[in-house]
Order: C-alpha cells, then sequence, then structure tokens
C-alpha cells in the first residue's frame, strides 16, 4: 500500500546530477529546477565525496522543503535519512526496499524498472512508486537495457499498481506524448543540467507536459 505523500509525485520530476559534463552544477540545477515549479526532485551524487554529499543533500532537502517540492536521494538512504529528505530512490542492483532498516521505513522509496517482469514483481514490493525506462535513448547514463519506446510505456502503466515516473531520453518534444501513454511524471536530466536556464527550462518542460 502507497503512503501519504506519493500523490505528489506527479508532474515534471527533475534528476539533478553531480556529472562534471553538466553545464549546470548540482545547486544550479536543484535551485532552476525549484524557480521552475518542479514537483519533485532527485539528487544523484555520484561523484560527491560523503561528507559533501551530506552537506548538499541537508541544503537540498531545506530547498525543497520550502519550495513545497519533493526530494528523493538516489540509491542512499543513509544520506537520505540524515538529510531530512522526503525519500529514497533505489535501482534493480542497490538494496533491496525489502531489506531497508526500520529507521527507514519513514521514506518514501522509488523503484527503477525496465521490462515487464520487473514491473509486474514491483507490485509487490514495498516501494511508493516505479520508475520505467529507459523510454527513449539517453546518454545520461550507461544502461544494459535499450528504449523501451511509447508502446513499452503504454504497458508497464498498464501493469504496475503504484505511482509511474518515465524516465530516458525525455525532454521538451516527447513530454506530451509521455503523458498521453499515461505516466504519471516524467524524469529528466539533461534537459535542465544542460540548459542556459535551468529555471526557464523547467518552467517550459512543465507547460510541455500539462499541454
Amino acid at each position: 500500500m502507497t503512503r501519504a505523500g506519493v500523490e505528489r509525485v506527479r508532474g515534471v520530476y527533475v534528476l539533478c546530477d553531480d556529472d562534471p559534463r553538466w553545464k549546470n552544477d548540482v545547486r544550479a540545477q536543484l535551485e532552476g529546477a525549484l524557480a521552475g515549479g518542479a514537483e519533485v526532485l532527485q539528487l544523484r551524487l555520484k561523484h560527491t565525496p560523503d561528507g559533501a554529499a551530506l552537506a548538499l543533500a541537508r541544503w537540498a532537502a531545506e530547498r525543497a522543503r520550502a519550495a513545497g517540492s519533493l526530494l528523493f536521494v538516489n540509491d542512499r538512504f543513509d544520506l537520505a535519512l540524515l538529510a531530512g529528505a522526503d525519500g529514497v530512490h533505489l535501482g534493480q542492483d542497490d538494496l533491496a526496499p525489502e531489506e531497508l532498516p526500520a529507521e527507514a521505513r519513514g521514506l518514501l522509496i522509488g523503484f527503477s524498472t525496465h521490462t515487464r517482469a520487473q514491473v509486474e514483481a514491483s507490485r509487490a514490493r514495498p516501494i511508493d512508486y516505479l520508475a520505467y525506462g529507459p523510454v527513449f535513448g539517453t546518454g545520461s547514463k550507461v544502461s544494459e537495457y535499450g528504449a523501451r519506446g511509447l508502446e513499452g510505456l503504454r504497458e508497464a502503466v498498464s501493469l504496475a499498481e503504484h505511482p509511474l515516473v518515465a524516465i530516458g531520453g525525455i525532454g521538451a518534444e516527447n513530454l506530451p506524448a509521455v503523458r498521453a501513454a499515461g505516466a504519471r511524471a516524467a524524469a529528466v536530466i539533461s534537459a535542465v543540467a544542460d540548459a542556459p536556464d535551468p529555471a526557464a527550462a523547467t518552467r517550459y518542460l512543465r507547460g510541455r507536459f500539462q499541454s
């Protein structure tokens, strides 16, 4: 059963990524996303040492809370707890949702899926929403899974028993189709991380998703 708060997982879901290739650093991504009205954000800190990551996550949680947005931390339930974030997002190769310690059960839990079998299995797992993708080809993350396409997304939506976030190669041009396929939210990375103006980019993306 999903918990209170997960109904706020909707709209444009911005992943704030610390990969140095992006035009904007994590703080600029997050500030811009919040200024642009992003409903949900996720911190992905693969290149940041733990001490700095905690400081960054605490800052991000405070900023998101003030803006009325949800904040998830990628992979790290410990950072999510210490920072006061709303939730943690786990992948197929991360600690299983069933293995989270008792103190982490208060977090909202997101979970990545890539295949029909994984979506079907997610129905019995202690999660609050699932991500599905890559819907389209993406250069933001190396994946062993090929693009699933809109047909795959529609199938995942029909099979899922939790709110579904589409991810992978999503930008302004395909956001309306992603929503039409039934996704509750659409996750973006480069569309904000590499934008000349992250706030303006987020506002535009929200308009495209709602159109």
